[in-house]
């Protein structure tokens, strides 16, 4: 597994593979495909950096990381859906924070992503708090 930090040109991969992070994760977050490639320019222009995962040279998943914290923040992890089940999202987590030189991550998982919440149980991750949301109902 080869980590290969993202560059501004490297915008378009990502963002079709957030939309796809995003479609599985069954977030409520509306945003097309130009609108992403906008938000991950944002997120790389400032405080984030994001890494292909590859694998014999082919791109099989990212994440974006917040490094500007303590610990870091994984904010997106994605091993692409052709590419599942063949033990690259461990492989891939662990050479990430190999990469970064860290001993530790924080990371949030949506409340319905049950796949979720089992394959970072599985890395070691164990719950330290609970967000939540409130929206008030329309009349």
């Amino acid at each position: 597994m080869d980590i290969v930090k993202c560059e501004l040109k490297d915008v378009p991969v990502l963002a079709r593979l957030n939309k796809q992070l995003i479609e599985d994760e069954k977030s409520d977050n509306p945003m097309n495909i130009r609108e992403l490639e906008e938000r991950m320019r944002g997120f790389l222009g400032a405080d984030y950096q994001a890494y292909f995962f590859e694998a014999d040279g082919v791109i099989v998943g990212y994440a974006l990381v917040k490094t500007t914290c303590n610990p870091v923040y994984l904010r997106q992890f994605l091993i692409d859906r052709g590419f599942r089940h063949r033990h690259y999202g461990r492989e891939a987590f662990q050479a990430l924070m190999g990469r970064l030189g860290v001993e530790a991550i924080d990371l949030e998982v949506l409340a319905w992503n049950e796949a979720g919440k089992r394959f970072w149980e599985s890395c070691g991750f164990t719950d330290i708090s609970r967000y939540m949301r409130c929206k008030r109902e329309k009349s």
